[in-house]
């Protein structure tokens, strides 16, 4: 089991200089989901995921040596330009529950600058983007300090490692393409603490679309932290786990066969899926809208009669992902402007596609 707990990090502040390093951070769309969890931020079942490209996380962390430092950490937070208290202080929470990882956090003023490429409310995982880009981040600072993660897949683990711990689903985050997180043995390096990168897909799925209709902007009336909570009296939530683990091994086998039918059939549900869990609950919540089932229809409808692969699936929310081959291109986003927009929250939606990863900003 990795154990990242550090006490020699920690700086020396009559040298250390102020700085900052920046990353961009992809959001992701779990095919298998995860819902249910343990310990700390442990999961019940494994999932895998598709990472994004365009729905992302950009934050700088700026850093000065403080000249007394206490039992706090000391952070100022911008969301796109403007102070943010909500999300200072939940930030603050998290870097406090890192110190014995990152001893030097108490020895900094630190500085977050951050934005969204998404609106907030758009039903993309912006904890995801958002958690991944900040371990990205104090992980670059670590190895800026102490030169201690200059081997790249050492680094990822870390940063993939911290992520989880901010949010579970950001774990996957870190890794370009697809991305396991949860242990299996049918996948090789698998951990509950950490995502790995699923090697071996078919190219057809190196270029995927993931289109997200904006059924509903709002925020959500039950928080994904709180479902997960419910998990733990769901009358179904074992043979659940039993049931993910199943369709993983069976998606996985699709992924790498390039099997269109079999990924649809699967992705879809498990999009069902998490939402019967939700509905299951108790007490029980409903978080898909009536128009979300209305586009539901549309689309196996298209399906059937035009005969293109064109699946979807959901998050924790309303808004459906579309995913589909890049081959499809032209004729799904036609589908979308001239049926599915009319279901969308002032017609918006935004077109994605399966991402190479995080990147750092220079």
């Amino acid at each position: 089991m990795a154990d990242y707990k550090n006490p020699k990090l920690i700086a020396d502040s009559s040298t250390v200089k102020p700085g900052s390093v920046a990353w961009k951070s992809p959001s992701n769309i779990a095919l298998i989901k995860y819902w249910g969890k343990y310990g700390v931020q442990l999961p019940r079942n494994p999932s895998i995921s598709f990472t994004l490209s365009h729905a992302c996380t950009e934050t700088q962390l700026s850093y000065t040596p403080r000249k007394n430092s206490d039992a706090h950490v000391e952070l100022s937070f911008l969301f796109d330009n403007k102070e943010n208290e909500a999300f200072r202080k939940k930030i603050v929470v998290f870097m406090e529950s890192l110190h014995d990882i990152f001893p030097f956090l108490r020895q900094m003023s630190w500085a977050i600058n951050t934005r969204n490429s998404f609106p907030h409310s758009a039903g993309i995982a912006s904890s995801a983007s958002a958690m991944s880009a900040l371990a990205l981040c104090l992980c670059d600072v670590e190895h800026k300090l102490f030169g201690t993660l200059g081997n790249q897949d050492a680094f990822m683990k870390k940063a993939s490692y911290i992520a989880r711990l901010g949010s579970g689903s950001a774990c996957r985050s870190i890794y370009p393409r697809l991305a396991v997180w949860g242990e299996t043995a049918q996948i090789p390096e698998t951990s509950n603490l950490y995502a790995v990168p699923f090697e071996g897909s078919h190219s057809v799925f190196h270029q995927f679309h993931d289109d997200i209709l904006l059924i509903s902007q709002s925020e959500k009336s039950v928080s994904s932290r709180a479902g997960h909570g419910l998990m733990e009296g769901n009358v179904y939530a074992d043979s659940r786990y039993t049931q993910a683990r199943q369709r993983l091994h069976e998606l996985t086998l699709a992924l790498k066969s390039g099997d269109l039918d079999t990924f649809g059939r699967i992705t879809e549900a498990e999009a069902l899926t998490l939402h019967a869990l939700m509905m299951s609950s108790n007490p029980p919540f409903v978080l898909m809208k009536p128009n979300t089932l209305a586009a539901i229809e549309k689309i196996q409808a298209y399906r059937l009669s035009e005969k293109v692969p064109l699946y979807f699936s959901l998050d924790a929310g309303p808004n459906l992902h579309l995913l589909y081959p890049h081959t499809e291109k032209e004729k799904v986003q036609g589908f979308i402007k001239s049926e599915l927009t009319p279901y969308c929250q002032q017609g918006a939606w935004l077109a994605d596609e399966v991402g190479v990863g995080p990147e750092k900003i220079k």
